[in-house]
């Protein structure tokens, strides 16, 4: 892209002086390199340091120049804080276009490239382990009930020819609602409060590509977004773990759009004690007419009933929309 089609596509909306600022911000050798690295992954300041081998000190100071300018977001897990290059606000678009300039064949993003992978593998290293460890009660809840790829084609069903700009995933955990959704959304964001699951599901997303997608250390109670800020919400076998679901529902509630689509999937009502006293179950499932409940309370129009029966769990999907707006349509594609 040129120089001028960078300026009328990806400025043409800020300011003189918001311009000047995007471009003093960007307008250094190591702020550049930090540009093409958070526009790549999510990273923190040590691990910036370490591909950079610059101070601490130093990558500070331009990271916090640069969030100034909106060219990078910052969040924090946490001890730990988090950059990304920045996904939404007037100066989003002017960083990926200056991402979108560096060329590929430079000696020193190379070597930043070729940093930054090793320090994936070691993610990757760490989640899998985590993984490893866990997986066999995952894998023992999994027995009981139908196969984990007909619940995933039941929601993708259920989004349809939806036009997705912002999906969260509450209680994320692995990332894997994130994983088969994140293609057909533009923004893909999963909550956890778990650190260790945050970071299985960030190397789980970093290994399929979906830069796209994120995930954030969040509480479903109190959601950092505002409010009528997405267009679908999904609670994947979360809501057996919470003390007060219909909380959790009306929270959601107040983060979708208007005609935006909640689903809730979890167990039909059981009595398995057993996930009860060795995986943390509070709930042993859920009745329609209970989440039918919270659905009418939190302002939600149930809109159908998904039944996926296993031995000896049902599987419910519950499909809920928001009130008072209209279903967006994906464009049909066009003919070439």
């Amino acid at each position: 892209m040129a120089l001028g089609a960078l300026a009328e596509n990806h400025m043409a909306g800020l300011g003189m002086e918001a311009v000047l600022g995007v471009l003093r911000a960007a307008g250094e050798a190591t702020r550049l390199r930090l540009l093409a690295l958070t526009a790549d992954s999510e990273l923190t300041v040590t691990e910036l340091t370490q591909i950079l081998g610059q101070s601490q000190p130093r990558v500070s100071r331009h990271l916090k120049l640069m969030c100034e300018a909106g060219l990078l977001e910052r969040f924090r897990e946490g001890a730990w804080v988090f950059f990304r290059l920045a996904q939404t606000g007037p100066s989003a678009d002017a960083a990926h276009a200056l991402v979108d300039l560096l060329p590929r064949n430079d000696d020193v993003l190379r070597g930043d490239a070729a940093r930054l992978d090793s320090i994936k593998r070691t993610r990757a290293g760490a989640a899998a382990d985590y993984f490893r460890r866990n997986a066999a009660q995952w894998d023992q809840i999994r027995k009981l009930h139908v196969a984990d790829s007909s619940v995933e084609s039941a929601l993708l069903e259920l989004l349809g020819e939806r036009k997705i700009r912002d999906f969260l995933d509450v209680g994320t955990g692995t990332g894997r609602i994130l994983e088969i959704v994140g293609p057909r959304v533009d923004r893909g964001t999963g909550i956890d409060l778990s650190r260790e699951m945050l970071a299985v599901a960030r190397a789980n997303l970093e290994q399929a590509g979906l830069q796209n997608c994120r995930v954030r250390h969040a509480d479903m109670y109190s959601l950092p977004f505002p409010e009528s800020s997405m267009d679908a919400i999904c609670y994947h076998q979360v809501l057996h773990f919470a003390g007060d679901p219909a909380a959790a529902i009306a929270e959601g509630a107040r983060a979708l759009r208007p005609g935006g689509l909640l689903v809730v999937v979890d167990f039909a009502p059981h009595d398995i004690e057993s996930l009860r006293e060795e995986h943390a179950h509070r709930r042993l499932g859920f009745s329609d007419q209970e989440v039918a409940t919270w659905f009418a309370s939190a302002g939600l129009e149930a809109d159908g009933i998904v039944r996926l029966p296993g031995d000896p769990l049902t599987v419910v999907v519950w499909p809920a929309v928001r009130r008072g707006g209209e279903v967006y349509q994906r464009e049909a594609p066009r003919d070439t």
